[in-house]
């Protein structure tokens, strides 16, 4: 449910006013599921309920901002983690997407490096996970430029991708905030689409990373059709329908692209 409660504020932030009945079509859940939701973040003041949906509250992005974040679900992030990681070959030059659940990613990375199933050559867009790195032997950490993104900490803007254009990747591992059927892979924010957009072109393979309740929704800003990703790592629940309803015409969407649907 916390996951659910971070896509929905973000829904609600992005539009700035959200009915019940669009919340509840593009998360894939019922508008009484939604209106509790919704009472959860306005008891924790992230937005205010009004008549047939929320409105935002004028909030530092830190307080639903990757600190935030950071300790939900932290388990499950790290099974995550650790089955992405073990899926980049020895000597592979990776680029790491920003997010919560690719801290994870580089931590095991960083744990077979040191176990000396490494080198890696590893590309960052988040301090958190270039903190993540730093120092550990068999990594050779590059930071890519760009504006860090005050609450997230995640590197955008257009200097991130002219860096990103000079250079070329074997995977690139992308956090994503939602992915759907209809919509395919997309962001909440038109600066982090934009950067994954040229990422996936840098990327001879690719590789996302995503808890299960990010499936079967649809965020503001197309990245890419699902086609244009490789495997999907999430989690055990995305193939129960009780437990995850709204995943499962998005996990036959995905599978039917040919997308590698793999669960920790």
């Amino acid at each position: 449910m916390t996951d659910r409660l971070d896509v929905t504020l973000r829904l609600v932030r992005n539009a700035g006013r959200a009915s019940l009945t669009d919340l509840a079509s593009r998360l894939g859940v019922s508008e009484m599921t939604v209106r509790r939701d919704l009472d959860t973040l306005q008891a924790r003041g992230l937005v205010e309920r009004v008549r047939g949906g929320a409105v935002a509250v004028a909030e530092p992005e830190s307080a639903a901002g990757f600190a935030a974040r950071a300790g939900w679900q932290a388990g499950l992030k790290d099974r995550i983690g650790r089955a992405a990681a073990a899926l980049v070959e020895s000597g592979a030059t990776v680029l790491l997407d920003a997010g919560t659940t690719t801290v994870h990613v580089a931590r095991a990375l960083a744990g077979r490096a040191a176990a000396g199933e490494g080198p890696f050559t590893v590309a960052v867009l988040s301090l958190p996970v270039a903190d993540a790195l730093a120092d550990r032997p068999g990594v050779r950490l590059l930071v890519v430029g760009g504006e860090s993104r005050p609450g997230e900490r995640s590197l955008a803007g257009p200097l991130t991708a002219t860096v990103l254009r000079q250079l070329t990747f074997d995977l690139f591992v992308m956090s994503i905030g939602a992915v759907s059927a209809e919509a395919g892979w997309s962001e909440f924010t038109l600066e982090d689409a934009a950067v994954k957009q040229v990422a996936l072109q840098q990327a001879r393979s690719s590789l996302v990373v995503a808890d299960a309740s990010k499936l079967g929704v649809r965020a503001f800003a197309s990245v890419a059709p699902l086609d244009a990703v490789g495997r999907l790592v999430t989690d055990r629940s995305a193939r129960d329908p009780q437990l995850t309803p709204a995943a499962q015409d998005t996990l036959a969407a995905l599978e039917n692209a040919h997308v590698e649907v793999l669960c920790a």
